[in-house]
């Protein structure tokens, strides 16, 4: 951890000589999580932690809507973050089967599943955030035009 705080630190000082800031991004997904005996970093309080720990004011969060909601985090949770510590919004959607079984890469299309985005994109506005929103959509198949 000591090493990787370090290596990012100086990514991070790199970055911030050209005015870009750097985003991390926890994994929330079960099946990633309980996979080894010591998760690494899965939530929004252990992400903050640790870009606390770089000590950069360029490093933020990636936060993305499929991470939350399988973190179980709420809109609530979104509140308690101000928009300065966020660099770049996923916004996806995720199955109607338990947060337990979402799989990383089974996302949906915006609007087509069952993660509250009017809630997510609400807790957004409401702290101030006025960045990036893209839509990241992993799948077990590539895409196609139609689907």
């Amino acid at each position: 951890m000591a090493l990787a705080t370090r290596r990012l630190r100086t990514c991070a000082e790199i970055l911030e000589a050209y005015g870009i800031r750097l985003g991390l991004e926890f994994v929330g997904p079960h099946h990633l999580r309980t996979r080894w005996a010591n998760p690494f970093i899965w939530d929004i309080p252990s992400t903050l932690d640790w870009i606390d720990a770089i000590g950069k004011k360029n490093v933020g969060l990636l936060f993305d809507a499929y991470h939350w909601y399988t973190t179980e985090a709420g809109y609530e949770d979104i509140l308690k973050l101000g928009a300065s510590q966020i660099v770049h919004v996923h916004i996806n959607d995720a199955p109607d089967v338990p947060v337990a079984e979402v799989l990383d890469n089974d996302r949906l299309y915006p609007g087509e599943g069952v993660i509250p985005l009017a809630d997510f994109l609400r807790g957004l506005r409401q702290i101030g955030y006025s960045g990036v929103v893209a839509q990241e959509i992993l799948t077990p198949q590539p895409l196609t035009q139609t689907g």
